[in-house]
């Protein structure tokens, strides 16, 4: 069974830092793209950055510059390092795996980070 487990959330002030952080178990994902996504009270979740399995990024317009996405495929990890947070970057931070075609994509249970002005 492939399983996501997030780790890494918490409070923190504007401007200031966290790391997430996803393990993945149930498989060896090195070649799959995973991800980080977010959901703020009251609106969609929304993509954040995403990592293919060659080490390609893609980033969110709102948090290019600010936030930074990495892997760890011997681990079977990934990170997200989030650095000048801002109160608008308050939501719960889900991990996710993309799967083959056929095959449904995997998410973590989410994280709340939460920014105070």
């Amino acid at each position: 069974q492939v399983q996501l487990v997030e780790s890494g959330g918490g409070l923190v002030q504007a401007g200031g830092s966290l790391r997430l952080s996803c393990s993945a178990s149930g498989g060896n994902f090195r070649f799959n793209a995973m991800g980080w996504y977010r959901q703020a009270p009251g609106k969609q979740r929304e993509l954040v950055a995403s990592i293919t399995g060659g080490g390609r990024t893609n980033y969110a317009d709102s948090v290019k510059g600010r936030f930074g996405i990495s892997r760890d495929n011997t681990k079977n990890m990934v990170y997200l390092q989030m650095n000048s947070l801002k109160p608008e970057d308050t939501a719960v931070y889900y991990c996710h795996l993309a799967m083959s075609i056929g095959v449904a994509d995997v998410w973590g249970q989410g994280t709340q980070v939460t920014v105070s002005s």
